[in-house]
């Protein structure tokens, strides 16, 4: 799995434009994230890609011209993976790291 980040010009068509490149090759799009960031926006984008489609990704994202940069990175690992589980239930906020509350603490 790789994360691609894109940062581009928020004019008419562009992110639809990022998103047809993915979806004209048959890729699944587990999770998509666009938001603002500064003048420019940006998309994130998990994919499962091998070299060859993310070439061709890499390629036809720069040739669209309001595409202003392109970088990706090995996504994390899912929870079964053994990777961070970090959406899991976590303590109260009082709860200290040994168990104890902070008003057990107290008394």
């Amino acid at each position: 799995m790789q994360v691609f980040h894109i940062r581009y010009r928020n004019t008419q068509g562009t992110l639809m434009r990022i998103l047809n490149a993915v979806s004209r090759r048959g890729l699944d799009l587990p999770l998509v994230q666009a938001q603002a960031a500064e003048r420019d926006h940006s998309v994130s984008l998990v994919l499962e890609v091998n070299p060859k489609q993310m070439g061709q990704l890499y390629r036809e994202w720069y040739s669209i011209v309001d595409v202003t940069d392109v970088c990706s990175s090995a996504a994390l690992r899912e929870q079964g993976d053994g990777g961070p589980t970090w959406t899991g239930p976590h303590p109260p906020a009082s709860e200290s790291a040994n168990g104890q509350s902070a008003r057990a603490a107290l008394a």
